[in-house]
Formats: structure tokens, sequence, C-alpha cells
């Protein structure tokens, strides 16, 4: 299994700067969108987050999709509703899932069909607890409708 770590974006500029101080170390895990049949306008992203400090999951983007949410499912009495988040906490050292039927990052009004076999580029923005916000980018490879999950495959590769 693959994990990559979220850098200060300014480490991005080049590489003599990869060893300055890293504020909110992030390890994406897995992260898959699932396929969407055509004419459908929305599909979910998942992937599991664990932070080394406490960090928030603030933001995600695509440009495979006009609106890029935090989503969280959740069974309301007998309802399944499910409702935009600000944000999502990632406690220092616990693993986060974000998979169908819990939370999520929903990607609307899609640009194009999400096929199984392409990648999904995503940005998630990530949050320290002093205020410092961080990016990664990830390259997320769309799984077809009911397929099985492929932990410990290194999908979800930061490239």
């Amino acid at each position: 299994m693959q994990a990559f770590r979220l850098l200060p974006s300014f480490a991005l500029a080049g590489a003599a700067l990869l060893a300055a101080p890293v504020y909110a170390q992030v390890a994406v895990h897995d992260a898959w969108v699932r396929a969407a049949v055509p004419q459908q306008k929305a599909t979910g992203a998942f992937m599991r987050l664990t932070a080394e400090k406490d960090a928030r999951l603030v933001a995600a983007s695509s440009p495979a999709a006009g609106v890029t949410q935090i989503h969280e499912m959740k069974l309301e009495g007998e309802v399944m509703k499910m409702r935009h988040v600000p944000g999502l906490d990632l406690p220092a050292g616990t693993p986060v899932e974000l998979k169908p039927g819990g939370y999520h990052i929903m990607l609307m009004d899609l640009k194009q069909p999400v096929a199984a076999g392409a990648d999904v580029p995503l940005t998630l923005v990530f949050e320290a607890a002093d205020g410092q916000r961080q990016t990664l980018q990830v390259q997320a490879p769309v799984r077809a409708l009911g397929a099985a999950p492929a932990h410990g495959h290194g999908h979800g590769n930061q490239r």
C-alpha cells in the first residue's frame, strides 16, 4: 500500500524545498471514483485519510466536475440523508474513511462521462490546527459500478 505525504504548497516549487518543514502531513490511501452511467451528472470519490497531526479536510476540487464538495450520508430515523459539510476532522494517527454510505467527496455537474479505467484528478485542501493550509494532488482511478474495493494495491496514487 502506498501513502503520499502532504507537503506545504511552497515545497512543491522545487526539489530543494522538499526538506522544508511540513505542518500537517496527510497520507491518502486507496483513492477511487465510482463510474457514472451516461447522462449521470454526479458521482463520488472515496479514500482513506490519515493525518500525522490533527488536521481537517476543508475543500476539494476537480476539473472533472463543475462543483466538488465534502458530503456526509447519515441515517436519520429511517431515512438516509446526504448533506454538504464544511470540513472533515482528521484526528492525529486515526484513519478516516471516505466511503459509500458515509463521508465522501461529491463530484457534481460532471463535465463528461466518468468511465471505468480512467483517472480523475482531485485537489484536496487540508488545514492544520494553526490555520496553515496545504493542497495535495491525487489521481483517483475510476472503478466500475459494483466493483470490489482494491485495498493494498496502491490506488489513489499522487501523480
